[in-house]
C-alpha cells in the first residue's frame, strides 16, 4: 500500500468509528430491518436473490448487508481494518450472513480467488483511487462471465465547485497527480477530530467508461441525474425524498451518475 493510500486509510479508520453511530447513516433505523439502499440501485439492478455479489469499497457493511437481506450471497471489501470489524459485528448482531474482506482493492487477488453474478460500488468511491485502469481491471477479474458489474456514483462536475459551492475551483479532467487536503470532520457529522492529511484523485466520466472498456466490460448504459440522494455537501439542499440539489445551482447541473455493465 502507497504512502498515499496509507494517509487514505488512517481517516477512513476514524470515519469507520464515527459513521457506525452517526444520525447520517441511519444505523439505528437499518438495525430495526430499514434498507440503507436507495432507490436508484434498487431499481437499476433489480432482483439480486440468490446471486453472489461482491461490494467493493464496503465502508462498515450497511449496504452490503442491506443486498444479502434481499438475497444475495454477500462478500464486502474495504481497506480499513476498522471498518471491516464492525462490518463483521453488525453481521453477527442482526444474524445476517456475510463475508468481510479487510483488503486495499488492487491487493484483493491476493487474499480473494472466485467471481461473482455481481460486482458493485456506490457512493463517493472513485476519488479515492489513484488507477482507474488497475480499479477496472480487478471489477473484470470478479465478475463471472454473464455477470453485472453495477456502480452509482457522485458526478465528477460536482467534484469540481469549491467547499462552500458557489463557483468552480477544480479541473473536471482527470491529472495524475492527488489533490492534498487536510481533514478534521467527517462529512458525517461528529465531533471534530485530529487533523489527516488525505489525497484525492478526480476522474472524469470519459476516463472511467474507458478504463471498464479496456479491461473487456460492454457497456449497458450511462445514466446521468441533476440530483444526489444525500447531504454529503454543506450546499447540498434537500428538494425531495432522497433527492438533494445545489443551493446556488439548482438545476441543470448533473451531481450523479450510473453505469451498469457486463462481461
Amino acid at each position: 500500500m502507497n504512502q498515499q493510500v496509507e494517509a487514505n486509510r488512517k481517516l477512513w479508520d476514524i470515519w469507520s468509528r464515527i459513521h457506525a453511530d452517526s444520525e447520517f447513516y441511519r444505523v439505528q433505523q437499518f438495525r430495526a430491518g430499514k434498507t440503507s439502499l436507495r432507490h436508484i440501485e434498487l431499481q437499476e439492478i433489480g432482483p439480486v436473490a440468490d446471486k453472489s455479489l461482491l461490494h467493493l469499497q464496503c465502508h462498515f457493511g450497511q449496504d452490503t448487508l442491506s443486498w444479502a437481506r434481499l438475497g444475495a450471497l454477500v462478500t464486502g471489501v474495504d481497506f480499513s481494518p476498522v471498518g471491516i470489524s464492525q462490518a463483521q459485528s453488525l453481521a453477527a448482531e442482526l444474524g445476517i450472513p456475510a463475508t468481510f474482506v479487510c483488503a486495499e482493492l488492487t491487493e484483493l487477488p491476493l487474499v480473494l480467488d472466485r467471481q461473482f453474478d455481481i460486482v458493485f460500488t456506490s457512493y463517493g468511491v472513485l476519488s479515492w483511487l489513484p488507477n482507474l485502469d488497475r480499479w477496472a481491471e480487478v471489477v473484470a477479474r470478479y465478475l463471472a462471465p454473464g455477470g453485472i458489474f453495477y456502480m452509482v456514483e457522485l458526478h465528477p462536475v460536482l467534484g469540481m465547485f469549491d467547499e462552500a459551492g458557489h463557483s468552480l475551483h477544480y479541473s473536471y479532467f482527470s491529472e495524475p497527480q492527488p489533490l492534498i487536503f487536510e481533514e478534521t470532520r467527517s462529512y458525517a457529522g461528529g465531533e471534530a477530530h485530529a487533523p489527516v492529511t488525505i489525497y484525492q484523485w478526480n476522474h472524469n466520466l470519459g476516463d472511467v467508461i474507458t478504463a471498464l472498456a479496456r479491461a473487456g466490460l460492454r457497456i449497458e448504459f450511462v445514466h446521468e441525474f441533476p440530483y444526489t440522494v444525500s447531504s454529503c455537501y454543506p450546499f447540498l439542499v434537500g428538494v425531495g425524498h432522497e433527492k438533494f440539489v445545489m443551493r446556488d445551482h439548482p438545476e441543470g447541473i448533473p451531481l450523479l451518475f450510473s453505469l451498469r455493465a457486463t462481461r
